[in-house]
């Protein structure tokens, strides 16, 4: 049985529209898939960015006492050089030191 020509014509366009329609639904389900995993990494990043601040608010934190710690040495040894300058009854120029 042969189906009128109009009949015929109408089912290749709903076959076409259907083969299109379910191109976009597998284009969106990719575009999903993509948007999920970047917001996926979005998150990874974030929490890395996170942990990073807190390991230089350490390191800078631990940098200041260094610092600190290294100027204090510095003018206890210079203490400690004009004790042992007026111990030795030198003013370090006498003999060069």
């Amino acid at each position: 049985m042969s189906l009128p020509p109009a009949l015929a014509a109408t089912l290749k366009r709903l076959a076409a529209a259907l083969d299109h329609l379910d191109a976009a639904a597998e284009r969106r389900a990719q575009a999903d898939a993509l948007r999920a995993d970047r917001e996926e990494e979005l998150a990874i990043m974030q929490k890395d960015r996170s942990r990073l601040a807190l390991e230089l608010d350490g390191a800078l934190s631990r940098m200041q006492a260094l610092d600190r710690a290294a100027e204090e040495a510095g003018r206890r040894m210079a203490r400690a050089e004009e004790a042992i300058r007026a111990a030795l009854g030198e003013t370090g120029e006498s003999e060069g030191i």
